[in-house]
């Protein structure tokens, strides 16, 4: 059995296209839309070929019409982006985002897979990244041999007391210093974390005939061009983020 696991696509069809991938089973672990430029494609793609599907943070605001407002970070670019995700998403689309669970559980070849978007938890919010310690703590209870979680935008991979926690990273909106699209494979119960390179340019070309702002295209198109945070460098070769890292429409880090 191969299975391809996926998350974090935010409306970048240019780069959910470019994972060609054969596979068995798929799993899709939420935010397929917001910051990108085309979310109805990859809602497409999602209600076609996930078998397994969850909701993350984003399709959650989406789906349920939640403005969002900040001034900052990523919170600023979803306040900007949402909009255009509801004037693209028909009925279906968003009845389907509006559908997805929080949590969804299954057995493949053998192996007990949970999936959620954030932590067990905090499916939808927490931020957590490749910190073992924490991690033995969230899985606590966790009946399960493999967890598939996404919301960080960064691959990684972690064995814990038997557990194995994975993350594919981003497809859409990578944030670990790798533009290219991210994604895993298992099979054999063999994992890979993977990535292929997208015509990255023709996203932003889409999103610069967003109707958004300035600051909102560049903070875009500096992201998806260097698969990381802008950063401004001050005294002494300190770098400092345009915008901070999480923020409160993100989760938190605890």
């Amino acid at each position: 059995m191969r299975i391809l696991i996926v998350s974090d696509i935010h409306a970048n069809w240019a780069a959910l296209e470019a994972i060609q991938q054969p596979f068995d089973v798929c799993l899709c672990l939420g935010d397929l839309v917001d910051y990108g430029p085309d979310p109805a494609p990859c809602v497409r793609w999602a209600m076609a070929h996930a078998t397994h599907a969850i909701r993350g943070n984003h399709d959650h605001g989406v789906a349920q019409g939640i403005p969002v407002s900040g001034e900052t970070g990523f919170k600023y670019l979803t306040g900007v982006t949402r909009p255009s995700m509801w004037q693209a998403l028909g009925p279906e689309e968003r009845r389907y985002l509006l559908q997805l669970p929080v949590t969804r559980r299954c057995t493949l070849a053998g192996r007990r897979f949970l999936l959620v978007h954030a932590t067990p938890r905090d499916p939808l919010d927490e931020y957590l990244l490749k910190d073992p310690s924490t991690w033995a703590k969230r899985l606590q209870n966790v009946d399960a041999d493999v967890v598939c979680v996404g919301h960080t935008h960064i691959q990684f991979r972690l064995e814990i007391s038997g557990v194995t926690v994975l993350n594919p990273g981003s497809v859409g909106l990578p944030r670990d210093g790798d533009p290219r699209a991210g994604y895993a494979i298992i099979e054999d119960n063999k994992i890979e974390l993977r990535r292929v390179a997208y015509p990255v340019e023709r996203t932003i070309a889409q999103v610069e005939a967003m109707p958004w702002p300035r600051r909102a295209k560049d903070m875009t198109a500096y992201v998806l061009r260097l698969g990381k945070l802008p950063v401004e460098i001050g005294p002494e070769g300190t770098e400092t983020a345009f915008f901070d890292e999480p923020d409160p429409d993100d989760g938190e880090i605890t």
